[in-house]
Order: structure tokens, then sequence, then C-alpha cells
């Protein structure tokens, strides 16, 4: 199979996962050993950081208008009650500091746990039974709007994105929803934060893991027109994918829970753990 198509299918991928709390990191990792790509190819690790961004860029498109009203509305909020402190913005931007320094300092353990298929299988279970948990105990939500949070909600979140980061599998919007969920949000403003927080933090990843494969990583050849190419055209196809996710999830969300999503973690979990297992392994 050729790199382009490779690009296609990882692409896709990316855009009907990055969102949902399925993790997207586990599938990409799945789906690169299937079609014959190395756990430890440092190009198709910094492609699947990359091509995230494409996802988040979807997130912008989707929610301009609001995002727009943020930044016209900044510090007081539309119902003029917000501070500094508790503009939606500034609760993105708190998480967003919480989550990126642990994350830098553990930048290596990260790596060596997207290569560890017991890790991302353990992670897709515990991470299914504590969402499938949290969806069932905390049904009397507090906050019904991202403009409600408070300040100790925002550093809650961001604490669960290092989580999510180190243990790949978890899932960043699942570990954002939950740990919303477990402060008293509601499902749908939950789940728009996680949108909102994916913008700076996956920005800050991209730009990190580029710069790191191009200018910091001596053992890797650079890259040629190629390999821009099938960057590029991956990192186009997510945004496609994940714009058309982000309006299912959305409706979903209003109407119903979490369980088909836990199932589905702790399924492929398990599937994730008997290949880690060698039962899949072809005999000759």
């Amino acid at each position: 199979m050729n790199d382009w198509l490779r690009s296609i299918i990882l692409g896709i991928i990316e855009g009907l996962t990055e969102f949902l709390p399925i993790s997207s990191t586990a599938h990409l990792r799945l789906a690169q050993k299937y079609l014959g790509i190395p756990l430890h190819d440092e190009y198709w690790k910094m492609f699947a950081v990359v091509i995230q961004l494409g996802a988040i860029l979807s997130v912008v498109v989707y929610f301009w208008k609001r995002l727009l009203s943020f930044a016209r509305t900044f510090p007081k909020g539309e119902d003029g009650t917000r501070t500094i402190w508790t503009h939606p913005l500034s609760m993105v931007a708190i998480a967003t500091i919480v989550t990126i320094g642990p994350c830098y300092l553990i930048d290596k353990k990260i790596g060596e746990n997207l290569e560890n298929e017991w890790v991302i299988g353990w992670a897709l279970i515990i991470g299914g039974l504590v969402m499938w948990a949290i969806d069932v105990i905390f049904r009397k939500p507090k906050i019904d709007s991202i403009h409600h949070m408070k300040l100790w909600h925002a550093i809650v979140i961001g604490a669960a994105q290092i989580v999510a980061a180190a243990f790949p599998g978890t899932s960043r919007s699942m570990a954002t929803i939950a740990a919303g969920q477990v402060v008293g949000m509601a499902r749908s403003p939950a789940l728009e934060f996680s949108f909102f927080l994916s913008i700076p933090i996956m920005f800050a990843a991209t730009g990190f893991k580029l710069f790191q494969y191009v200018f910091s990583n001596e053992a890797a050849p650079p890259m040629d027109s190629k390999q821009w190419g099938v960057l590029a055209l991956g990192f186009a196809v997510s945004f496609v994918v994940a714009l058309v996710v982000i309006h299912w999830f959305m409706g979903w969300v209003r109407k119903r829970g979490f369980a088909p999503f836990a199932i589905y973690r702790i399924l492929i979990g398990i599937f994730t753990l008997l290949m880690a297992a060698g039962a899949f392994a072809r005999s000759d």
C-alpha cells in the first residue's frame, strides 16, 4: 500500500475519532500497525499528531461565531457577570497551562507509551469503565453552560488532560467530558469545553512535534516534497471528516449518553490486549 492511500485512511480515522470519547490516538496506532507502519517510525508518529490539527481546525470553523462572541465579550462575558479569571477564554487558557507544562516534562514517557499496546489497551478499557460510571452517577448537573464555570473547574479538567496524554488510549475528549461531569457540568457544555480546549492544546502539541521532527531529530532525514504532500493530504481529510462528526456528535450528546462509546472502548480495548498478546499473529 502506498503512502498516499495510508494518508487518506489515517485522515478518515482521525476525523472520525478525534472528538468521540474513544481515543483517536489508539485508533491511529492500531491502524498504522495494520497498514504496515512500524509504531516506532518517527515520521508517522509526527504525522499522527499533526493531522489532529486538521480535525481541530474544524472546531474553529464550526464554532467561529461562538469564538468571536467570546473575544468580543472578554472579560465580562455575555451576561456581564464574568471576570478576567472566569471568562470562557480564561477557563480554556488556565486548563491549557495546567496541561502543557507536565506533558512537556513527560514527553519521553508519552512517546514510549504510544508504542505500547498494553498501555493503550488497558487505557481504553479503564477509560470506558470510568466514563460509563460517571455518566450513570453524575446525572444531576448544576452547570448548564460554560459561562457558569469556575476557576477550579478548569484546573481539574486541565489535570485530567495530563492523564489522557500520559496514557494513550484514555482519550483527551473523554478526559475532558468526564472531568467536566464530575465537577457538575452537563454533557453538552462539557463537550463544548472539550472542543474549545482542544484548540490551544493541539496547536501546541502539533507545533512542538513538527518542530521536534524537522529541526531537532538528527536521526531522521529531512522531509521531502512527497512526505510534506502526504502530511498535507491527511491533514485535509481529517479536517473534512471531523467537521461532519462535530455536527453529528453535538446532536447526539443533547439526547443520549455515553454508554455506547464506553462499551465500544471496552471491546476495542480487549481486542488491543489480545493483539498485544499475539492472539492474532499469523503462523507461517
